[in-house]
């Protein structure tokens, strides 16, 4: 290619920021123009540098990683996106790509696997490895849980009880108990234990969204 490539690289682990930026700078047909540690920092930096393709995190401090995507592509429709990540449930596959990301790769990904992805998606192709396209499909086969039945779920991986979900919610035990019915049966569970594990697994709740109250 006669052009680099330029990139935006957004992650917030510093350590691993930098050696993405220092590693792909080594590649004759990639530059990295611009690097973000959170939401707010990669849509400002995308504003300004405007980079043919976006490395994106998806759990990120302030703005998480698909509503960057979101908000970025009003912006600029024809953004191009692939998410770097260590999360591999569906529920998050599934908001990075509704969200508009052409590619998405796990970090522990080799050198080849990720510019590869760069030029395929910056030629306007998708990269999504067969397992994530299997799990997507999973997703995309199944009902869709609530707002309210993820707000009850979310406690319920807290280790919230029936009462104080219902406190929590303004609503009664009785409504908390339906939502909780409806929960198992989409998810395919019997009990609590195994809804809050499944949650945790496919990317529906994630730990760090637990402490709400």
């Amino acid at each position: 290619m006669s052009e680099s490539i330029r990139i935006l690289v957004v992650d917030d682990h510093n350590i691993v920021r930098q050696g993405l930026v220092a590693l792909l700078n080594t590649v004759p047909d990639l530059q990295v123009v611009a690097e973000a540690s959170d939401g707010e920092e990669a849509i400002a930096a995308h504003r300004t540098h405007k980079p043919d393709v976006t490395l994106m995190d998806l759990r990120l401090p302030k703005i998480g990683g698909a509503d960057a995507i979101t908000r970025i592509r009003a912006e600029s429709p024809a953004a191009r996106f692939i998410v770097l990540t260590t999360f591999d449930g569906d529920e998050d596959i599934f908001r990075a790509l509704q969200a508009g990301a052409k590619g998405y790769l796990l970090k522990g990904m080799d050198i080849d696997e990720l510019t590869d992805a760069i030029r395929s998606v910056y030629a306007g192709k998708s990269r999504i490895p067969a397992f994530v396209a299997e799990k997507l499909a999973e997703r995309m086969g199944g009902p869709s849980l609530t707002t309210r039945e993820i707000e009850v779920l979310k406690r319920i991986v807290a280790g919230r009880s029936n009462k104080e979900i219902a406190s929590d919610l303004f609503i009664s035990e009785a409504t908390v108990k339906t939502h909780i019915n409806s929960i198992l049966g989409k998810l395919g569970v019997t009990d609590r234990t195994q809804a809050a594990t499944t949650a945790l697994q496919r990317g529906i709740v994630h730990l760090d969204e637990t402490g709400t109250r």
